[in-house]
């Protein structure tokens, strides 16, 4: 038994110790009915906040109006996290959320309850969850892996079984609760290869324009991990069929029916040339780099192979001799940087997305390459990702990996050295020989390290004999 799911037990072997009814709830039942071990653990239970408090005095109300206190492993400082520092919580190992039964009244801002009412029936709190595979709860005390130790009042374990999201009750009531539970129902879809309900699916096709109620924020995580959860095709084909994705993602909406010339695209359109690359982003696929080391997708890698094409249909051009996207790279950066904006990304992570889009067409040219050019593009930073968006790329398209081939040969070949070498001047160097600071130092040091890559300076004076002949003071 894994620690999360022992200290989720000990929580419900003490709240039942206590009188309180208690059991797993929600995603953590669902994937143990799947024989998958569940992300965290949630308990579900008629103690009200204030008592879960008393009983465990080691806790963290983050969530006190909604019913929900987090209960961690280790002992440590009482009281609330403020904004729910996720640091704090680390500190105390594994956190389990305790939350009471429920019903909730009202959604105003389509996402939060306007009013919370404490219950002591769990048929009650399980009517208000979103999809029946995520309305089950479990008794970890007997629960087997028959029937024994399981509580389903929505038909969950029948749906599981049949591979349906359905929302629980009337799905346009459960979405307009929560918008964000349109996107949720893609995701979990995707995630299990399930079909999402009719009544459901049309529900979504209905309410779709309203998923801009929901925060970008947290758009950007469902759709982050949707590409990212070894599904990200059949997310996006879903996206697609439930109107969501013209909604959140106009501009890959807009790739359907643009045509690429078939010499280099034989596979379609560039909606599909996409769709391809993401089929592409497997985790935990062996011989590429698509995973992470904690054998998830790279997030950065995803939204790259998302967005790399993105500039296409707004340059798309029927030539004389061939379908054309002059300039296609940058007004693709232009735009991808504006998604990033749009839906908050970190600097870092728009900086990649960035990276990625600007230079995976830079490979056709990989074999003709002055060693300087060649060796600045291979220690780009993550240049792993790089590699990895061309090589699917090309496995979408054309199929050819001979520039995939030669980059690899070349950074096996080459020591890291010999790529990143130590600067043979700097600055300095150049204010002492009498040079007066400004923008010109940036040209001088630049030819220097290109002459340097290229194997034509290898000492400290032979660089600065270099400058006095080629930039006179």
């Amino acid at each position: 038994m894994s620690n999360a799911k022992q200290h989720a037990a000990e929580i419900v072997r003490t709240l039942r110790e206590r009188g309180h009814q208690a059991y797993f709830a929600g995603g953590c039942v669902r994937d143990l009915l799947l024989s998958r071990e569940p992300a965290d653990y949630d308990v579900a239970t008629d103690a009200t906040p204030r008592q879960v408090m008393q009983i465990f005095p080691q806790t963290f109300a983050v969530g006190e109006q909604f019913g929900v206190v987090l209960v961690p492993e280790s002992s440590g400082p009482t009281g609330a996290i403020p904004g729910g520092e996720t640091g704090a919580l680390a500190r105390h190992g594994v956190v389990v959320e305790v939350a009471t039964f429920r019903s909730d009244v009202g959604y105003s801002d389509g996402r939060h309850p306007d009013e919370v009412r404490f219950s002591k029936d769990p048929r009650e709190d399980v009517q208000r969850r979103d999809f029946t595979i995520n309305g089950m709860m479990l008794d970890p005390l007997v629960f087997d892996t028959t029937t024994n130790g399981i509580l389903d009042f929505v038909g969950g374990r029948d749906d599981l079984n049949a591979g349906i999201v359905r929302a629980i009750g009337d799905p346009e009531r459960r979405f307009a609760e929560d918008k964000l539970r349109m996107l949720r129902a893609v995701r979990f879809a995707a995630r299990f290869d399930y079909m999402i309900d009719p009544a459901t699916m049309s529900a979504i096709q209905h309410l779709a324009p309203q998923i801009h109620r929901v925060s970008c924020e947290r758009v950007r995580e469902e759709l982050t991990k949707m590409l990212t959860e070894g599904r990200a095709r059949r997310a996006f084909q879903l996206l697609d069929s439930s109107g969501l994705l013209p909604e959140v993602l106009p501009e890959i909406a807009a790739m359907k029916g643009v045509e690429q010339p078939p010499q280099y695209h034989p596979e379609g359109d560039v909606f599909v040339h996409t769709l391809l690359l993401l089929e592409k982003l497997q985790a935990g696929d062996s011989g590429s780099v698509s995973a992470s080391v904690s054998g998830s997708v790279s997030k950065t890698l995803a939204w790259g192979a998302l967005l790399h094409d993105v500039g296409k249909p707004p340059t798309f051009r029927a030539a004389p001799d061939r379908i054309r996207f002059d300039g296609h790279v940058e007004v693709g950066v232009k735009m991808a940087a504006e998604i990033c904006r749009r839906l908050h990304f970190s600097n870092y992570e728009t900086d990649q997305i960035l990276a990625l889009v600007a230079n995976h067409m830079r490979f056709a040219d990989v074999q003709r390459m002055k060693q300087s050019t060649l060796k600045k593009f291979l220690r780009l930073p993550a240049f792993e990702e790089h590699l990895e968006l061309h090589r699917i790329d090309c496995l979408s398209s054309h199929g050819q990996l001979d520039s995939y081939d030669y980059s690899q040969e070349q950074l096996r070949s080459m020591p890291p050295e010999a790529i990143r070498p130590t600067p043979l001047i700097t600055g300095q160097d150049l204010i002492e020989a009498g040079y007066e600071p400004g923008p010109r130092f940036k040209e001088v040091l630049t030819a220097v390290e290109d002459a340097q890559l290229e194997g034509r300076l290898t000492s400290r004076e032979a660089a600065m004999e270099f400058v006095r002949r080629e930039f006179p003071a």
